[in-house]
């Protein structure tokens, strides 16, 4: 048996192949190709091999690329570092997919499975690709607050920042008007588009603009003032300090 192994990671594709020939002592291995453009030299000037194994990621792209270049019939196992719950999705058209690093159950489980099957891959890419790509979150554009008998909409837009003070939250507007909001800032900071906000400490979410001043403080930590507050003690803990140094950056 021939096999190809498409694999950047030296160490990945050394534990692959004695994984491999332990389940397939005969089998004669391939590689290991670690680019796109070398597996894509290999598949146009050789046989194809009776099995491929393949990493998602290699150091020039997504292998994916692989397969629009060139026609490949092999049955093919990719090896991703992706989260599982996305792997179990992905298996499409008697393709498996094995989770890094690799366990040899999982390894011996999909080689059986090639055994048994004997089924040429046929790779919906659009799909693949499809599940990669990153989802565009949708951040919560407006609160539903209540004003004595009236719910009114505040848009997140007009928040300056938020605020927790005795198990209870509050937006402030950049208005100093304050409402209470039915969620806690722990949920709030998953709500939030966190280009336009920051989670100071466990007290505080601001917006940018709300941000009046901010001092060097002991034990390398931050002080903030934020406009139209009266806490003079907001502080960001060294541990906080880069990422809000960063946001500040855009």
């Amino acid at each position: 048996m021939n096999i190809l192994l498409i694999e950047d990671e030296r160490p990945a594709a050394n534990r692959m192949k004695q994984l491999t020939l332990e389940l397939l002592p005969g089998a004669n291995i391939f590689g290991h190709l670690d680019s796109i453009t070398s597996a894509v030299e290999w598949l146009q000037t050789n046989p194809a091999p009776d099995l491929i194994f393949c990493d998602i990621q290699l150091a020039d792209g997504l292998s994916f690329e692989i397969f629009e270049r060139v026609k490949v019939s092999s049955p093919i196992i990719f090896t991703t570092a992706f989260d599982q719950y996305a792997i179990k999705a992905f298996k499409l058209n008697s393709v498996d997919y094995l989770l890094k690093p690799i366990d040899p159950k999982e390894l011996a489980g999909a080689i059986d499975k090639f055994k048994n099957q004997k089924i040429k891959s046929t790779i919906d890419l659009s799909q693949i690709q499809d599940l990669l790509q990153p989802r565009q979150q949708e951040f919560k554009s407006r609160f539903m607050v209540k004003i004595g008998e009236k719910i009114q909409s505040v848009l997140a837009s007009e928040a300056a920042y938020f605020m927790s003070e005795e198990r209870v939250t509050f937006l402030q507007t950049y208005e100093a008007k304050r409402y209470i909001l039915d969620y806690t800032l722990d949920q709030l900071e998953e709500m939030l588009d966190p280009k336009k906000f920051f989670r100071l400490n466990r007290k505080y979410i601001s917006s940018f603009e709300a941000i009046a001043e901010i001092h060097t403080y002991s034990n390398s930590r931050l002080k903030i003032k934020l406009a139209n507050c009266s806490d003079n003690d907001i502080l960001v803990s060294r541990e906080k300090v880069g990422g809000l140094k960063e946001w500040l950056d855009g």
